[in-house]
């Protein structure tokens, strides 16, 4: 039989460890773990799956494509409030490679301080060697990067950036900003390329990478458009789950059970499984496996403001084109001029305008997910409370301020035309979105009051109940995280 084709197997009655989500950090856990031929690895996925690239759909296989619009069938689209009265949406992966599947390919690591409020076994010397683990970095090696992961990184060269990335480029370095060539170096900042999990356009996500690779292992079965609906327990002890599968409802009985739904889907599930706040379960009627109120609380996300802009010439960009090349990080900002309008990189965004995005990576504000009901299929309220922080709104406003000058100096300023820009409250706010980027809803600590698993990735007071992906992130990186998660799952498989 082909190894990328191996037959469809019925979903177990029960498994040794089962995974739930098939996204970034459930393709490194389940590939993983079923590398020991003596353990039975289940992994469960509410979204579509493919046995083989090939069966990639072109969306999903064009890394100049953001497949995440409102009419996507690869995503879960939640409602959300990003600030006080403006609401909007957020998109998840729902597809086997989840939110990996379907992002702009940035796979930039946290910063060496970034760990500083991680549990001391976390510290940057401790997750140096699995961010190596996880890479092949075709531009830097030495003793900060891999050369034989399973993940590829690199950088456009600069005779193949977009002009506005060209533009950009030259105005911050003449404004001053020092090159930066490998975002992923401790100490990293200022104006360079992106590092890229992208192979000639295509990207290569941990889906690809450590999961589709080994399919044909007989200890390793990956049941897609499953979904779990609630952990079972007997005591604080996991016995198993309950799935919905093309409308049938069943269980699948397990000791161990590693939770890898994303930031948002993780703590609505370990809601409705009776693990959060108390009192807020208890109102809605969901008996209380254990009290852990930082489950849905204090999550963290980068706000972006968008400064749309109009080319003042024609510019072409070919599907090949990542979405970003080059950015430029100060101290608490990052700009990102995109290589073409969200309306052509969304299909059914309804956003037309090319733009440079403004990134608070340090936000203060802190946001909240809770339930609605406990019916698994209402969608919990995601409240991102962005912009409460004065400090936020100063750094926006700087970021936002020293953005204009940029964009009204030399070749920008030739290239482009942009829109009136202002510094209000309202006027960012107006203007303001997320990076998809949630990360601490189900934070990694030790007191029980404040976080919601150890070092080790446990949930606190459960005995079999693991959680690996960005929800445990202490924070929100000050790049984006999702080679972070892709190293954290790296190294929570060894707890396991």
């Amino acid at each position: 039989m082909d190894r990328g084709s191996p037959e469809i197997r019925e979903i177990p009655a029960s498994a040794d460890v089962v995974v739930i989500g098939g996204g970034s950090c459930g393709s490194v856990v389940a590939g993983r773990l079923s590398e020991d031929p003596d353990r039975r690895i289940l992994l469960v996925e509410s979204g579509p799956g493919h046995r083989i690239p090939a069966e990639f759909p072109p969306e999903l296989v064009d890394a100049g494509v953001l497949p995440v619009g409102p009419d996507s069938r690869w995503i879960w689209p939640y409602p959300v409030e990003l600030t006080r009265g403006r609401t909007g949406w957020i998109a998840r992966g729902r597809v086997l490679g989840g939110s990996g599947a379907v992002n702009g390919g940035y796979f930039v690591r946290a910063q060496v301080d970034d760990f500083a409020n991680w549990p001391a076994s976390w510290s940057y010397e401790h997750v140096l060697p699995y961010f190596r683990t996880i890479e092949s970095d075709a531009d830097f090696d030495g003793p900060w990067h891999g050369t034989t992961g399973p993940i590829p990184v690199r950088r456009e060269p600069a005779d193949r950036w977009h002009p506005v990335s060209a533009a950009f480029a030259d105005v911050a370095h003449a404004a001053g900003h020092p090159d930066d060539p490998d975002k992923n170096a401790p100490g990293s900042h200022g104006i360079g390329p992106v590092p890229l999990n992208i192979r000639d356009g295509v990207r290569v996500g941990p889906a690809s990478a450590y999961l589709l690779p080994n399919l044909d292992r007989p200890n390793l079965t990956v049941r897609s458009d499953t979904t779990v609906t609630r952990v079972l327990f007997s005591g604080t002890r996991v016995v198993g789950l309950e799935v919905t599968t093309d409308g049938r409802v069943g269980t699948i009985r397990a000791s161990t059970v590693v939770l890898t739904a994303g930031a948002v889907a993780t703590p609505h599930l370990l809601m409705l499984s009776g693990i959060g706040d108390a009192e807020h379960l208890t109102t809605l009627g969901i008996p209380v496996v254990a009290n852990l109120p930082a489950v849905g609380s204090e999550f963290s996300d980068h706000p972006e403001v968008v400064l749309p802009y109009r080319y003042r010439r024609p510019v072409s960009r070919t599907t090949r084109t990542p979405v970003l090349q080059v950015t430029l990080n100060t101290e608490d900002i990052e700009m990102r001029p995109y290589t073409a309008a969200f309306g052509d990189l969304i299909p059914g965004s309804g956003i037309g305008k090319p733009c440079l995005g403004v990134v608070l990576m340090k936000p203060r504000s802190r946001g909240e997910i809770r339930l609605v009901s406990a019916d698994p299929g209402d969608a919990p309220t995601v409240s991102y409370r962005y912009l409460e922080s004065e400090r936020d709104r100063e750094a926006l406003q700087s970021g936002v301020a020293h953005a204009a000058d940029l964009m009204h100096s030399g070749p920008m300023s030739r290239l482009l035309e942009p829109e009136r820009i202002e510094t209000s409250d309202d006027w960012l706010a107006d203007h303001l979105g997320t990076s998809l980027h949630l990360s601490g809803s189900c934070r990694m600590g030790v007191d029980e009051e404040s976080s919601v698993v150890d070092e080790r990735c446990r949930v606190h007071g459960i005995d079999g109940l693991y959680v690996v992906d960005t929800s445990i992130l202490p924070s929100v990186p000050s790049r984006g995280p999702h080679a972070t998660a892709v190293m954290v799952a790296e190294r929570a498989h060894t707890f396991m």
